[in-house]
This record gives C-alpha cells, structure tokens and sequence, in this order.
C-alpha cells in the first residue's frame, strides 16, 4: 500500500509542477510512515513540509494543494493535514482486510520478494580459526550472518553462506605443538606447559587419539625439545618472552618431527574442524563452502592476485618488502603484501580470498567480522577499492561482543586458557531457539548481554518465549474449535471481514501489511534485529487481543472472521521466526 500511496504522491507533484506551484527541478523525496495513532489514520508523510521552502509556501497550504491534485482511489477513503503539515491517510475498510486473503493464499511465501533480481551475495561469517570449539562468542556471528543470508536470500537474492578455514597460519601451529606437547606430558615427559599454548581440554583429548594413533613415534627429549628455546614469560611477568618461547617450541617441533609434524597439524585441524561443522549444524547454521586459506597457495592464488594489483599499478617494493599503494583508497597508510624475508602477510592472503570471490562471479560480498577487525576494514575496503568493487556492494557489519551472565554474574571466557562456555554447552542450556533469537535482537554493532536466566525462563520478559507463545496459542484455538464441535470456514470468513471492528483488530492488520516491508527492509539494512523487535511487537498485539476478545463465538460470520485473522497471524509469526531459525511450536 506504501507503494500506491507513493504513486498517488508523485502523480499530485507532478501537476503541481506542471501548474508552477512547484519548480520543474524539485525531486522530492517521497516518505512514508505508519501512523501509531490510528485517530491520525493509517499512512502519513511529510513531503508538504519537505517542499515548502522550494514551493515558496506555508507546509500546510502546500498540504492542502498536494491533497487538491491527488487522484481519486478507492483503496483511500479520506486523507487529512495534521499539524505543521503532515499528509494523512485513511484506508478503505477493504483495503485494510484485504492483506487477510494475501497471507492466506500465499502462506510461507507471504512477505517474500524479488528486490535483489538474482544477485550473487557471497555472505563470509564465522570463519574462527580452527584451533577450539566454537564458544559462546562465535554465536552472535554465527547467529547474524545466518539470519542475513536467509533474509537477503527472501527478498530474492542468490545468496552462499561461506565459512573461511585459516589453516595457513600461526594459530594453527601453535595448535599442532600445543598438542605434541600433550602428548609428549600423557608420555611422561616432565616440563612447565607454555603460557601461550592452547591448554583446553579439547587439546589433551586429541594428544590422547594422537598417542593411539602413533605410539611412541613422536617422542624426543626434554633436552631436544627445548633446545635454543627462549625462556618463556615468568609467573610474575618480570622476565621471559612467551611469543618467542611458543615460536622456538614451534620451530624445534618442526624440526625433530619432519614429516610427522604434518601428521600431528592435520589431525588436530581435522577433529577441531568436524567438531565445529557439527556444532554450526546443530545451531541450525549451514555453508555451501568450506574456503581453505592453504588452497590460495596451492593454488597460485595468492600470486594471482600479488601480480594482478602490480599489473595495476598498485605496489611497490621498498627496503626489500612487497607494499600496496593502499592509502591512494582510503587507508592511513600502505600495507605490506610480501615482506623482506619473502614470507607474505595475512593481509596478502585476504587480498587473495576477495579476489577470488569476484573472480567466482560473486557482485556483493557481505564479510561478518568481530569488533576487534575495525581497524582492519579500512585496508581490506582499500584492496577491494583497487580491484574495482565499489563499496555499496563490500559490506563489513562489525558484530559487536557478547557478553554471558549467569545468576547476575558476568562470564569469564578465554579460547587460549580453555575457559569457556561452547556453543553446545549453551544449546543444551537454554536451547538453540533462545540462543538464535537473543543472539540477533539487539543491533549488531551494540554490545550485548547475554543473560541466561531470561533465555530459559517461561515468562512474557523471555522474548522468543512470548513469541512462540502466540503462535501455539492461535493452534489451541483451532484445536478448541474441534472439540466443541464448530469447523473452520475459511471462505465464510473471507466474506465477513467487515466484522472485524475493533480496535485490537485494526491493530493486528495494519501490522499484518507491514511484515513484507519489514521483512524487506531487514534485508536490505543488514538488520535482522528489525524483524525480531517487529515479531515481539506483533505478539504483543496478537496477546492483548486474545486477552479481549472471544474467537469461538456463536455467531458463525464473525467466529469465522475472527479465525481467518488469527490464521493469518499464525501464519506471519511461523514465517518470521523461519527466517531467524527459531521454531514455531504448536504446543507450549
């Protein structure tokens, strides 16, 4: 309905124009709200008062012009200028119910759209480094890249969910010999387990498997192990180094396993990886693509693109080290690409990685990152500057902490220390329901809490409770309806609409006929927090009118009404909550 009232606007303008009561180069901007008052009628705008001033006019002379030229429709039944110069509209009864026989005739397509016409969206999210299970604070990014994959994808997008495996870098080799080391201590070796090695319990399970598997292979001795090792940092902090410890360790591991090192690399990414498929899985999360960072060499990619952005004309050597011109697209400064020792950096092999998703054909690239990556964006949008990806179509939501609280107490977490609550840990806690829709209720650039306790309670407070609540309500209903012996008619109802006159109702359709607009703003603003507060919302107009009113009513026009309207509610809240992976449960 926004659209026709749009259309009847720019018609009213356009003769407006065309009489000189405004300039030929006046654009307007043509706004439509829902009015939250029903006495000031259902749609408004304040286009009167944004073209005054080119108009030459008082707003609301203009209003009153704007009204003038207006062609007749039937869907208005009367329109209005309120207050300094607001336009409002008042829907025909007909109109207004008519959203009633959409909802039911499209069902779970209800809302959807074609917006993105079939554009490639490659959405990147997740993408922890496979060195642990996922915690608690991958959920949020798991959750929201999900979410915005499913809306993109309803508003017609072609959308593919990728998860990016870093298994090229540091963190992984500190993962292969903090599990040696594991190894090394369940076969007796004696000696202080660094501070910067991984100490979860996740990391002496795979030791275990790594010892059934190779027996006494790997076996050296403390003298070899720390060979030239540098002390590692002291428990007062006073002296040591533990980045060069771990490196020493990493660098003797290499060397005294040779071959075997691979070994003892690719069962520890291989467990902690199928450990984190299945957790996403039972999170309800899926990819298409598994990315590897180690294929960008195998592949050449990662040469592909160093000599793509030369050819260019975008780097430069200096003092020995490959760099790109970045600051010429935006960034504070160049960035090195290959350094002096010829090792690339990790901000070569992302370079590398979005090359690749526009060679693949993908036109908008949606990369969910954590907050700590804000000061990396500006380089990465640089590089996608250079490679001709203008930046209305690299989106970089940055998804803000999450923190846990249990009992009124914060959380601790840390991957390293192997403090930390899992994903599963959480799922099994509170469920992957209340998990998914607290993770994406609030915007995502704002810091969230995380409380426990609400998540599990059976209270109106518990959001995604109050929901799912409304949805097995309206189910009761239609299971009432049988055991007092009265059916269903849908037709019957359909041609009773008129009937439906109260207040509580006028609320539940205007807020029916707002969901494909919510929905599609969702998508398009990256905002699945825009469809949970919409639902909360929606159910609290849905309780309020079943707390008022009697569905199964003797009179069989209006009971068959009433049953189409709260139909159509069961249907917009199944479908909103599909769209954010949270189940609509017929029974609570």
């Amino acid at each position: 309905m926004k659209t026709k009232i749009q259309a009847l606007l720019q018609q009213s303008l356009d003769a407006l124009k065309a009489s000189d009561v405004l300039p030929d180069s006046f654009i307007p901007s043509i706004k439509i709200d829902h009015c939250k008052d029903k006495a000031h009628g259902d749609l408004a705008t304040n286009v009167a008062l944004m073209a005054s001033k080119q108009a030459k006019r008082n707003p609301r002379e203009l209003a009153q012009k704007i009204i003038d030229a207006l062609p007749e429709d039937a869907a208005v039944e009367k329109v209005e200028i309120a207050g300094p110069g607001f336009i409002n509209f008042f829907l025909a009864k007909d109109v207004q119910t008519a959203v009633l026989k959409t909802i039911l005739d499209e069902g779970n397509q209800y809302g959807r759209s074609n917006l993105g016409k079939g554009e490639k969206v490659l959405v990147e999210f997740v993408s922890a480094n496979p060195t642990g299970p996922l915690h608690v604070g991958h959920g949020r990014g798991a959750s929201f890249g999900a979410a915005v994959s499913d809306l993109l994808e309803a508003v017609g997008y072609s959308v593919d969910r990728e998860y990016y495996v870093n298994d090229a870098g540091r963190q992984m080799n500190i993962l292969a010999t903090s599990i040696w080391l594991r190894y090394l201590l369940i076969k007796g070796l004696e000696f202080p387990f660094p501070v910067n090695g991984y100490k979860g319990d996740y990391v002496a399970d795979i030791a275990k498997k790594l010892t059934e598997q190779e027996g006494d292979a790997l076996l050296v001795s403390a003298q070899q192990l720390f060979e030239n090792v540098p002390e590692d940092l002291s428990a007062d902090g006073e002296s040591g180094d533990k980045e060069a410890h771990i490196d020493g360790l990493i660098f003797n591991a290499q060397k005294l396993l040779g071959e075997k090192y691979k070994t003892v690399f690719d069962l520890g990414l291989k467990i902690v990886l199928d450990d984190i498929r299945e957790d996403l899985l039972e999170f309800g999360v899926e990819f298409q693509s598994w990315f590897s960072e180690q294929t960008l060499m195998d592949s050449n990619a990662l040469q592909h693109s160093l000599d793509k952005l030369k050819e260019l004309g975008f780097t430069y050597e200096k003092e020995g080290a490959v760099w790109f011109k970045s600051e010429s697209f935006g960034d504070d400064k160049d960035r090195v690409l290959v350094r002096a020792d010829g090792r690339t950096t990790y901000f070569a092999s992302d370079v590398a990685y979005h090359l690749n998703k526009i060679e693949r054909g993908y036109t908008m690239l949606v990369d969910v990152f954590g907050a700590d990556h804000h000061g990396y964006v500006t380089r990465l949008r640089a590089a996608m500057r250079a490679l001709d990806c203008n930046d209305d179509h690299f989106i970089v939501p940055l998804v803000q902490f999450a923190s846990l609280y249990r009992s009124g107490e914060k959380v601790q977490m840390s991957t390293r220390s192997g403090s930390f609550v899992t994903i599963r840990e959480l799922r099994d806690e509170i469920g992957t329901d209340a998990a998914r829709f607290f993770y994406v209720m609030r915007k995502v650039e704002q810091h969230m809490d995380f409380d426990l306790d609400l998540a599990k309670s059976k209270s109106n407070e518990n959001p995604v409770y109050y929901i799912q609540y409304a949805h097995a309500r309206v189910c009761s209903v239609m299971r009432q309806l049988e055991e007092k012996n009265y059916s269903y008619d849908q037709a019957k109802g359909l041609a009773s609409l008129a009937l439906l006159t109260s207040d509580h109702e006028k609320a539940l359709l205007t807020a029916l006929a707002r969901y494909p607009e919510v929905l599609q703003n969702a998508a398009k603003y990256f905002e699945p927090h825009a469809l949970a507060v919409y639902l909360r919302e929606f159910a609290n107009y849905f309780h309020t009118y079943y707390n008022a009113e009697q569905f199964i009513v003797e009179d069989e026009a209006l009971r068959n009404a009433r049953l189409v309207l709260i139909n159509a509610v069961k249907q917009v809240l199944s479908n909103g909550l599909t769209l954010l992976s949270v189940s609509a449960p017929e029974k609570m």
